[in-house]
């Protein structure tokens, strides 16, 4: 039995039903504790979770030594990157874009012991975790227990995660201005809760959804999934925070900015992932606009690009760019409810994310 396996075996227990538990009230603490963080603390509990599992299927295994480094370690990101994240998504649970050892804190070059030298900035989370880790390496028979409860948990974080909104279905009840002002003061009053930076970028891949299906422009075109957006950029390997493929290669790319003014590092930093990745459009969006004092320059940057590589890129306005597409949308109706099914279903927003779209969709259809 492989890791995916074990996982899902727990997981299934989870499902169908009650597992015997007799852990002490310490380790029935921790896992409350950590179970309270799962969605704050998405790499604290996929590693945990991974650890258990690597527990489980080797026993004489050292969790604390996560590292190939380490004396008898093993690499659990390794186990994490193959096995243990892919599931958790396959099972919409909290996860992290590819490893729970991306996390910072998480993937210092220290055995986890008891006093383990990384910055995880939560104490009660630290402590907790570190706990847990130690009683699962001594106790390999009760690693099933601990993985059971914090599913159970991460579990519960899912269920809450799940907003049912009524679809629009009078594409004439919504106006493109009310849709304007409903999404401006929903981005602004969410954009600085943590995962509140991806809203933006979800609206205009909906807009996306609608082009590459109505657009000649778009023909064989397909739209990339979207990624995780706190992966940086060396790691998600993509050109843009939204990418459009042709022919197996990149045809256009978005970057979104919200309340960042398009500068000249910017666009630099644009103008080399042309280069790597070669689109023929490179869109670079902003709420807050291109900056006054650099606008000389970068206009001269676009027309040098366009010449020297062909690549057409835009800076616009986010907003007057979203107005202008929604124009060309034939069923606004349709766009908002891909718009609300793309927010309520993504993996990386919070609940109030969800249920604040969800109170600010109502007053859409209200008169």
């Amino acid at each position: 039995m492989n890791h995916k396996e074990k996982l899902l075996e727990i997981y299934s227990q989870c499902i169908d039903g009650n597992l015997d538990i007799n852990l002490s009230e310490k380790e029935l603490i921790n896992i409350s504790i950590l179970g309270s963080y799962v969605e704050t603390q998405k790499g604290v509990f996929t590693v945990l979770t991974t650890l258990g599992i690597h527990k489980i299927l080797n026993p004489i295994q050292d969790i604390r030594l996560h590292q190939t480094a380490f004396q008898d370690g093993f690499s659990g990101r390794s186990v994490d990157t193959k096995y243990i994240t892919p599931t958790l998504k396959e099972l919409k649970l909290p996860s992290m874009s590819e490893s729970g050892w991306l996390t910072r804190s998480l993937e210092q070059p220290f055995p986890y012991t008891l006093d383990y030298q990384g910055k995880i900035s939560n104490k009660k989370v630290k402590k907790s975790f570190l706990e847990l880790v130690h009683f699962i390496n001594e106790n390999s028979n009760s690693a099933n227990q601990v993985i059971y409860l914090m599913l159970k948990e991460a579990i519960s974080v899912r269920e809450r995660n799940i907003v049912d909104i009524v679809k629009i279905d009078n594409a004439d009840s919504v106006t493109i201005d009310k849709f304007m002002d409903v999404i401006a003061h929903y981005m602004e009053s969410q954009y600085s809760s943590p995962g509140g930076s991806k809203i933006p970028v979800i609206v205009f891949y909906s807009v996306y959804q609608i082009l590459v299906n109505e657009m000649k422009r778009y023909d064989s075109c397909i739209l990339k999934d979207l990624g995780f957006h706190t992966t940086s950029d060396r790691t998600s390997k993509s050109s843009g925070d939204i990418e459009v493929f042709k022919d197996g290669k990149v045809f256009e790319s978005i970057e979104i900015k919200f309340e960042i003014s398009i500068s000249t590092h910017l666009v630099n930093r644009a103008i080399e992932k042309i280069h790597k990745f070669n689109p023929s459009r490179y869109y670079i969006l902003s709420t807050s606009g291109t900056l006054n004092s650099d606008k000389d320059e970068i206009t001269s940057k676009i027309f040098e690009l366009e010449i020297e590589h062909g690549c057409q890129l835009i800076v616009n306005g986010f907003y007057p760019t979203l107005k202008y597409y929604m124009r060309l949308i034939e069923d606004i109706g349709s766009f908002i409810n891909i718009v609300s099914h793309n927010l309520v279903n993504d993996s990386e927003l919070k609940v109030e994310h969800k249920e604040n779209w969800k109170a600010l969709h109502q007053t859409l259809t209200s008169n």
